[in-house]
C-alpha cells in the first residue's frame, strides 16, 4: 500500500484528551513487547528489539489459546470437515488483510496500539466504540475462561474421586460452583491486581505448549483411538446454509490477534509493511494447522455428539487428557489476569479522559480506583460463568465482537485512510483499496449481527 500524502484525522482534543491520558494505550500493550518510545523516527530507524521470527513467534502465541477446544464443535456446526476447511480458508485471507491493514495505519498514524490507531484514523466515535468493544470482549473472555476452568475441574475430579455416582452422593467439595470459587479467589483474583504484569510474560511460553500438547493428543486419539470408542455419525453437509456461519464465531474468537498486533509491529527492528504481511502469513498459517488439526481430529472423533469443548468428550480417566485439562486450566489462569489488565486498562483511560484529569494528578485514586475495578470486575465474571456452564454460549457472543477487530475497525480505517490521501487523480489501486475496506465493514457487520443475533435468540434463550 502507498504510504498516505495527507494527514490521518487527529480528532483526539474533542473530548479534553491529553497526552497523559494516552497512558491507556501503553497499559494495552502486549506482555511479550518490550516498549519502544514513540517518535517519528524510531518507526523509520527500526529501534525495536523484535526479529521477524519472534514476531511470528509472538503473533501466534496471540492467536492460539483456549478457543481450540471450540473448533471440533464449529467443524460439525459448519457440516464437516469440507465446509470447515472452507470456511477457514476464505475468512483467513481477511484476518491477513487486516493484520496488514492495521500496520499500514499505524504507520501513517505514528500511533503504537490498536485503539489508538483507531482514535488517530477514524476519530472520535470510532475510537470509543472501538475501546468499549475491547472492554466488553476481554470481559467476555474472561467468563469463558472461567467456564474452562470449571470444566476441566469437572472431569479431573471425576477421575480422582472413585466413587461410584449415585443421586446426592456427591461431596460439596467437588461441587463445580465451589471449585471454580475456589480456584479464582486463590489463584486468579491475587494475580489480577498488581498495577503491571510484566511478569506473566513468562507464562506464555508455557501456555503455547500446552496448547500444543492439546492440539498432538486430539491428532494422536484420532490416529489411535481408544477400544471402547463406538463408531459415530460424521455430518457431511450443513444442516441448513445459515447454519454455516454459526462456526464463524469460533473461528473469529481463535484467529482474533489483531488487538495485540499493532504493539507487535511497532516493536520489530525494521516496522515496514512489506515484512509485517509476511510475518502475519506466516503466524495465521501456522495457527491454521493447529486450528484444523484439532478441529478435523477432534470432529472426526465424536461426530455430531462432540462437545462444545472438546476435551470433555474423552473419558475422565484418561492420562494423556488428564494432563491436558491441567495445561489448559494453567493457559487460563495466566491468560485471565492479562485479559482483565487490558480491560481495566481501557476503563482506566476512558475515565480519565471522561473526567480530564492526567495520569499524575490521579496517582493517589489510582490505588483505589484500581481495586475497586479489579474486584468488581472478578465477581461479576465469576457470577456469570457459575450459571452459565456452555462456553459455546459465550463465544457465540464475544465471536461477533471479534469480528469487529478483524474486520470493521480494519475496514473503516483502511476507508479514512486512503481518503485522507491528497491525490490530484486516484488510480484504480486507490479505488480498490476504498471497495475492498467497504466490504471488509459489511462482512464483519454481517457477522457481528448475525452472530449476536443467533446468540440473543437461540442460545441464550434456550
Amino acid at each position: 500500500m502507498a504510504q498516505a500524502a495527507g494527514s490521518i484525522n487527529t480528532d483526539y482534543r474533542d473530548w479534553e484528551w491529553s497526552a497523559d491520558a494516552g497512558e491507556r494505550a501503553r497499559l494495552l500493550q502486549s506482555p511479550s513487547v518490550e516498549a519502544v518510545p514513540k517518535s517519528g523516527e524510531s518507526q523509520g530507524n527500526g529501534t525495536g528489539a523484535t526479529s521477524a521470527l519472534g514476531a511470528v513467534f509472538i503473533v501466534v502465541n496471540a492467536a492460539l489459546g483456549a478457543g481450540l477446544l471450540n473448533f471440533p464443535a464449529a467443524f460439525n456446526m459448519a457440516g464437516g470437515v469440507a465446509a470447515g476447511i472452507a470456511l477457514q480458508m476464505c475468512m483467513l485471507i481477511f484476518i491477513i488483510g487486516g493484520l496488514v491493514i492495521l500496520a499500514y495505519c499505524s504507520q501513517a498514524s505514528n500511533e503504537r496500539t490498536y485503539q489508538e490507531v483507531v482514535w488517530a484514523v477514524c476519530g472520535k466515535v470510532p475510537g470509543v466504540l472501538c475501546e468499549v468493544a475491547i472492554a466488553v470482549y476481554t470481559f467476555g473472555t474472561c467468563i469463558a475462561f472461567l467456564i474452562i476452568i470449571g470444566d476441566q475441574e469437572d472431569k479431573i475430579i471425576a477421575a480422582l474421586v472413585t466413587e461410584p455416582e449415585e443421586a446426592g452422593s456427591s461431596h460439596w467439595y467437588t461441587d463445580r460452583k465451589f471449585t471454580i470459587s475456589i480456584t479464582a479467589f486463590l489463584l486468579i483474583l491475587p494475580l489480577s491486581i498488581p498495577k503491571e504484569i510484566g511478569f506473566q510474560k513468562y507464562a506464555s511460553s508455557l501456555s503455547v505448549i500446552g496448547t500444543w500438547y492439546v492440539t498432538a493428543v486430539i491428532i494422536i486419539k484420532y490416529i489411535w483411538p481408544d477400544k471402547e470408542l463406538v463408531p459415530v455419525e460424521i455430518p457431511t453437509s450443513p444442516s441448513t446454509w445459515m447454519a454455516v456461519f454459526n462456526a464463524m464465531p469460533t473461528i473469529c474468537f481463535g484467529f482474533q490477534c489483531h488487538v495485540s498486533s499493532v504493539p507487535v509491529f511497532n516493536s520489530m527492528k525494521q516496522p515496514e509493511v512489506k515484512t509485517w504481511g509476511a510475518v502475519v502469513t506466516a503466524a495465521m498459517v501456522i495457527a491454521l494447522f493447529v486450528y484444523t488439526g484439532t478441529g478435523v481430529c477432534g470432529f472426526l472423533t465424536f461426530g455430531a455428539s462432540v462437545d462444545q469443548d472438546v476435551l470433555l468428550s474423552y473419558p475422565s480417566n484418561d492420562i494423556p487428557v488428564a494432563l491436558a485439562r491441567a495445561f489448559i486450566i494453567l493457559c487460563v489462569l495466566t491468560s485471565y489476569p492479562i485479559l482483565h489488565f487490558c480491560g481495566r486498562a481501557v476503563l482506566e483511560g476512558l475515565w480519565l479522559r471522561y473526567t480530564g484529569v492526567t495520569v499524575e494528578e490521579d496517582v493517589v485514586r489510582e490505588r483505589r480506583r484500581r481495586l475497586l475495578q479489579t474486584i468488581s470486575w472478578f465477581l461479576l465474571t465469576l457470577l456469570l460463568a457459575l450459571f452459565i456452564p456452555d462456553i459455546g454460549k459465550v463465544i457465540s457472543v464475544i465471536g461477533g465482537l471479534a469480528a469487529c477487530f478483524i474486520f470493521v475497525f480494519p475496514g473503516l480505517c483502511l476507508i479514512q485512510a486512503k481518503l485522507s490521501e491528497i491525490q490530484e487523480t486516484r488510480a484504480v489501486s486507490w479505488w480498490a483499496q476504498v471497495g475492498y475496506g467497504v466490504f471488509m465493514v459489511t462482512l464483519g457487520a454481517f457477522i457481528f449481527g448475525q452472530t449476536t443475533a443467533n446468540a440473543i435468540f437461540v442460545d441464550l434463550a434456550a
